[in-house]
């Protein structure tokens, strides 16, 4: 959903704010991706597969990005984050080893994304795109958008399957802890950004307390 995010500059923006590329990103991913294309220009899935240095960046990635899915704003446990390639390797496999190409990615969201490119980028979304229904736990276009923007705003939310079960049992999940006190609005702010938010945008932070079952 590419929505709020906690950057490390202490604030939380929509879009997702680009982090600077890590001082080993050369050495450890570029290089070694950049002879690969050399030789072989447009890999194969299967080529690239043998040649996946990306994931050595995902460990700076997720201190980047504070461990937030940059689709779905929430906090990836550590067995579950990847690197998404937000312009597909099938699309340009130049931007397969930088930096600028990547986001964090919970694994099943970068899945559902696969090689699409009808998802809106988390550098680019602007505030007030997307919006919590906190009745139903469904993420939605907020009304009023120009409907090119609702487009694109569905086009992400079905492609990424962001209304799925599993995710919508996890935004229940979030705010039933918040309701009953076992977790602050700070924390949310840090580990599901985009449900503090949204709290917070229509006046809920306090009133929801004790009311999600």
């Amino acid at each position: 959903m590419a929505v709020l995010h906690r950057t490390k500059g202490g604030e939380d923006l929509i879009p997702v704010t680009p982090q600077p590329e890590p001082p080993t990103f050369n050495v450890m991913v570029r290089r070694p991706g950049q002879r690969f294309l050399r030789k072989i220009p447009h890999p194969s899935q299967k080529q690239f597969h043998s040649h996946q240095y990306w994931k050595e960046s995902l460990p700076e990635l997720r201190r980047a990005y504070s461990e937030v899915c940059a689709y779905c704003a929430c906090w990836i446990p550590f067995d579950q984050g990847s690197v998404d390639h937000f312009i597909p390797r099938s699309v340009d496999p130049g931007l397969a080893y930088e930096w600028n190409n990547f986001r964090l990615a919970q694994e099943r969201i970068n899945s559902n994304k696969g090689d699409s490119t009808d998802v809106l980028d988390p550098f680019h979304i602007q505030v007030g795109w997307f919006v919590l229904d906190c009745a139903s736990f469904f993420v939605k276009p907020n009304a009023g958008l120009n409907p090119q923007v609702e487009r694109a705003v569905n086009n992400t939310i079905q492609v990424l399957q962001l209304n799925a079960d599993r995710f919508v049992r996890l935004r229940y999940n979030v705010l039933r802890e918040y309701s009953h006190g076992n977790w602050t609005m700070d924390f949310l702010e840090r580990r599901y950004p985009f449900v503090a938010s949204e709290l917070k945008r229509q006046g809920l932070a306090e009133s929801i307390k004790g009311t999600v079952p």
